[in-house]
């Protein structure tokens, strides 16, 4: 795609590369997955997981069993990309079959298997932390508007939009599904913790850095909308300046000088081969690139859709119009590829709705990245749906079936949720 790009008169090829791999999300995200590779080494993550689906809550119900192993998809999958938390959840669900002596074909098991999906989806919209999709319209609205989105006030749409929608998805299970949940009434969940070593004194050293990273990246933007003065608020403002690629690369500074037992805590060379997502990288790049070559000015593509297509849809509510670009991003994320979908239509939103003073970009964007996570619903939209489907335990129908009305309803709570809530702190 770069090499396309350069082609292009209009474009120089050092300013393709300098907003690609030059870009800021480009190194936010390498720095990020050095430092989320780290954590996932050590025995937090499962810790985490156990914890959730083995506790007292867990143990009232067959549905409580349920609500609990999604809840610690979710709360995971707020801090991890959704390839490896599905990757870290595949030999847990597996593991539960196993236990349950479930057959290929079961309800229970083919909602356990599309639930993995759909909530590894979800919560990879929540935050922009480890997300590709999200990061790159947030990165559009600061190149295209210059205005900056924190993870804070994303988080404040991303958050509720996903609770919502996993709300929505058991329900649906429950009483469209209608799954056998008689296996797990007899379920003796403790079989599932494997784990009998007690945590290391260097896994807590990597889960405090790995603390320190989500800090640096969320309180900030927590502090300067409270206080607008004063040295508290020049601390985190300072702070905030650096841009959301400094606090990673702190964590990852922190981790390579830390030693423990005469070795450093994380190998970088190791971290960059097995921990960095290269292919996903260098698409995110290419993305990147395609995204600036289409806002550019020289090119005229911005100018065309203004002109042809904003006056047809110049009289539509905000609401109608958000529901528009929401169902697009949703629709063509399944359909096709994500990072092109958050590419493509943010940028087209971005270029409409430049001149309509009643819509609030930022947030309609954020809406358009947060969707472009949702997909779930067929084999093609993400490598963990083909994996899924593959397996036995649901099909390509059921998948499709159950990932769209998901899709569908979560386009709904975009609208007349999250970008309400996006008008209130963006």
């Amino acid at each position: 795609m770069l090499g396309a790009l350069a082609l292009v008169p209009e474009l120089s090829f050092s300013s393709i590369l300098s907003g690609s791999y030059g870009n800021s999300t480009f190194v936010f995200l390498m720095y990020t997955f050095i430092v989320t590779y780290a954590l996932g080494k050590t025995s937090f993550i499962k810790r985490i997981a156990i914890g959730f689906i083995t506790s007292d809550i867990a143990k009232k119900s067959p549905w409580h069993f349920t609500v609990l192993y999604f809840a610690s998809i979710l709360v995971i999958g707020c801090f991890i990309s959704p390839t490896v938390l599905f990757f870290v959840y595949l030999p847990i669900v597996e593991e539960i079959y196993s236990l349950l002596k479930l057959e290929k074909g079961h309800s229970l098991a083919a909602m356990l298997m599309m639930g993995t999906v759909i909530m590894t989806g979800v919560s990879s919209g929540m935050t922009t932390i480890a997300h590709v999709f999200p990061l790159i319209s947030v990165g559009l609205i600061e190149s295209t508007l210059g205005i900056s989105v924190s993870y804070a006030q994303y988080m404040m749409v991303g958050i509720p939009v996903g609770l919502l929608t996993a709300i929505a998805t058991l329900l649906i299970f429950k009483f469209m599904l209608k799954p056998d949940m008689t296996p797990l009434n007899n379920f003796d969940r403790e079989l599932l913790n494997d784990i009998k070593e007690p945590v290391h004194t260097d896994e807590k050293i990597v889960l405090a850095v790995f603390i320190l990273v989500v800090v640096l990246w969320v309180v900030p933007g927590l502090v300067t909308t409270i206080i607008s003065s004063g040295p508290v608020y020049d601390f985190f403002d300072t702070i905030d300046g650096f841009g959301t690629a400094m606090p990673p690369l702190i964590g990852l500074v922190i981790l390579c000088a830390v030693r423990y037992n005469g070795k450093p805590l994380l190998s970088l060379g190791e971290a960059m081969s097995k921990g960095v997502s290269w292919p996903s990288l260098v698409m995110c790049a290419s993305t990147l690139a395609l995204g600036s070559a289409l806002t550019n000015s020289d090119i005229g593509l911005t100018s065309w859709l203004s002109t042809s297509i904003s006056p047809f849809i110049a009289t539509l509510s905000p609401t109608i119009m958000v529901f528009i670009f929401a169902l697009w991003a949703m629709l063509q994320t399944n359909l096709s590829s994500n990072m092109v979908t958050a590419t493509l239509v943010t940028t087209t939103a971005l270029t409409i709705t430049s001149s309509m003073a009643n819509i609030n970009q930022s947030g309609l964007c954020c809406i358009i990245g947060m969707l472009a996570a949702y997909a779930f619903a067929t084999p093609p939209a993400m490598p963990c749906v083909a994996i899924a489907t593959g397996s036995g335990w649901t099909n390509t129908s059921q998948m499709m079936k159950f990932g769209f009305l998901v899709g569908l309803i979560a386009v709904i709570i975009c609208t007349f949720v999250g970008y309400p809530i996006s008008g209130l702190v963006m």
